[in-house]
């Protein structure tokens, strides 16, 4: 049976395996003092910033969640955005990932948000598969400046 339960310090060796297994499946680096920096914030009672983590029946972690929340111009309560989402290729197909998204689905709803949502690259079909069971696909495109790398005048 697969446990969750909040990231804490003692966490930290197990997250990180999966969160350099994750950052190779999106074929993305990030600095060490990044990841670090990420995951102070998700351990750390005083951020916004949140995680979770999956543990099979033997205690090994399998898969982890990342979200965090932001008021909206759309709604009273604020958004939860369900920002890394990752599971061990050999857990997957075993409902952790439903497990892990109804965990910050539980989350949101005890925290008064008004919705949860998440993004997804359009070639993650196995995940897709998942998501669209669990949720509704809106139909938007996502568009982003990546303001921290690139520099010029846009028109």
């Amino acid at each position: 049976m697969t446990t969750l339960s909040p990231l804490t310090a003692d966490d930290h060796d197990d997250w990180l395996a999966l969160w350099w297994a994750y950052l190779e499946f999106y074929e993305t680096a990030l600095s060490t003092e990044q990841t670090e920096l990420t995951f102070a914030r998700l351990v750390s009672d005083g951020d916004a910033v949140h995680g979770a983590i999956a543990r099979n029946d033997a205690g090994h972690a399998i898969g982890f969640v990342n979200w965090l929340t932001h008021p909206s111009t759309w709604a009273d309560g604020p958004y939860c955005y369900l920002e890394d989402l990752y599971v061990h290729p050999g857990a997957r197909g075993g409902g952790t990932g439903g497990a892990l998204i109804a965990y910050v689905r539980a989350w949101a709803e005890r925290s008064g948000c008004d919705k949860l949502y998440w993004l997804t690259q359009r070639s993650n079909h196995k995940a897709r598969e998942l998501y669209d069971r669990v949720a509704q696909d809106t139909g938007f495109m996502h568009y982003e400046i990546d303001l921290a790398t690139i520099a010029g005048d846009f028109v």
